[in-house]
């Protein structure tokens, strides 16, 4: 965990998704999303029912705190890099982006992010794993593209929101 004039830190969920809430942006419906009908990153297909044009800010919320926001995700030292792995979680898949960053560190890469993959996030220096992170994540994103070109609309867009 980090450290603030000797007082643990930890990072803040409340943050990170008012981060990712902005990066998914409002209502959408683009022919090109496979998503189809969107708000705030949030398909119909995520909450069957629901009336995703209607989705309120509280909802989405609720909705990325129980699906997305890991438990230890809290206990990461960094608000930068618990925030980056959550907002990459929400656009590639959670399971994908534990998998990328635990590439970088001395894990077993199963896409879990368990105490080990924590504790080792935590004792790397959070400025270089966080350009390593994005850098790695920007290589995914050009492979997703190469696997399906027609997603090649969002790839701009996708390497500017890793970028950032």
């Amino acid at each position: 965990m980090g450290k603030l004039e000797g007082i643990e830190t930890m990072s803040d969920f409340a943050q990170a998704v008012a981060v990712t809430l902005h990066n998914e942006g409002g209502y959408s419906n683009s022919p090109n999303d496979s998503g189809g009908e969107t708000k705030y990153g949030i398909t119909q297909a995520d909450m069957p029912g629901a009336d995703i044009a209607m989705l309120s800010v509280i909802e989405a919320t609720d909705y990325y705190r129980e699906h997305y926001w890991k438990p230890l995700y809290s206990q990461i030292g960094s608000q930068m890099v618990a925030g980056k792995l959550f907002d990459l979680g929400v656009l590639f898949g959670i399971g994908t982006v534990v998998k990328v960053i635990q590439s970088l560190l001395p894990v077993v890469v199963d896409g879990v992010f368990g105490p080990q993959t924590l504790a080792e996030v935590n004792a790397a220096d959070a400025g270089p794993l966080l350009s390593h992170f994005k850098s790695a994540m920007q290589a995914h994103a050009h492979d997703v593209v190469m696997r399906n070109p027609k997603d090649g609309v969002f790839l701009q867009g996708w390497l500017n929101r890793i970028g950032s």
